[in-house]
């Protein structure tokens, strides 16, 4: 029965998509870099635009895709993560993920990265993670049954210096962190993967 509810409210809210203007790269923290200019990859599903696997979303094993990018420059003194899709029938992208303090020596990160760390707030990966509409570290991709096919950007900024944390929440929200991050952007990259759950 569930299903059918899904679906049915999937199809009523089938042009719902596409809240592109409110993504977190359109903040006034990037006024200066219109476009990415740091090439983000995802290795094992190949160029932004492809679909993700099945054990990337929740009807699989909810991994967090692998991705990689270039040595940072010695301006980068941070890294800020976010993941979202702007395509679910709200009025804003649905946060997925955020992530900061990721270390201006890392290169890239795998889902073990996304496992809970000894500190609160803190994964494996050696970084903090805020606040997502679950409260919780990562939401795999789940578009609503029927609604075709969802992008879930993942979002990688370069900071001239480390996020303050001091003026963040315990579980810093998305609105706290593009605060944060006003005049410290030097850069930023994006990937897209695609991911959609057919009626079968």
């Amino acid at each position: 029965m569930l299903k059918y509810i899904e679906y049915g409210l999937s199809r009523l809210f089938i042009n719902a998509k596409g809240r592109d203007a409110r993504l977190f790269k359109t903040g006034t923290a990037f006024s200066k870099f219109p476009e990415p200019t740091i090439t983000l990859e995802c290795p094992e599903v190949g160029p932004s635009g492809s679909n993700l696997h099945k054990d990337h979303s929740a009807d699989g094993a909810g991994i967090f895709p692998t991705l990689s990018w270039p040595a940072a420059d010695s301006e980068v003194k941070q890294y800020l993560l976010v993941s979202e899709d702007p395509d679910a029938p709200l009025p804003s992208p649905i946060i997925h993920g955020i992530y900061y303090g990721i270390p201006a020596t890392t290169t890239g990160v795998s889902g073990d990265d996304f496992a809970e760390g000894a500190e609160p707030m803190t994964l494996k990966g050696g970084f903090k993670y805020g606040k997502n509409r679950r409260g919780n570290i990562y939401i795999p991709c789940k578009p609503l049954l029927g609604h075709g096919a969802h992008r879930y950007f993942f979002t990688l900024v370069a900071l001239r210096e480390p996020i303050d944390t001091t003026k963040l929440s315990e579980v810093a929200t998305i609105e706290e962190v593009a605060k944060a991050i006003e005049g410290k952007v030097v850069g930023w990259g994006e990937w897209v993967g695609v991911y959609e759950r057919k009626w079968e």
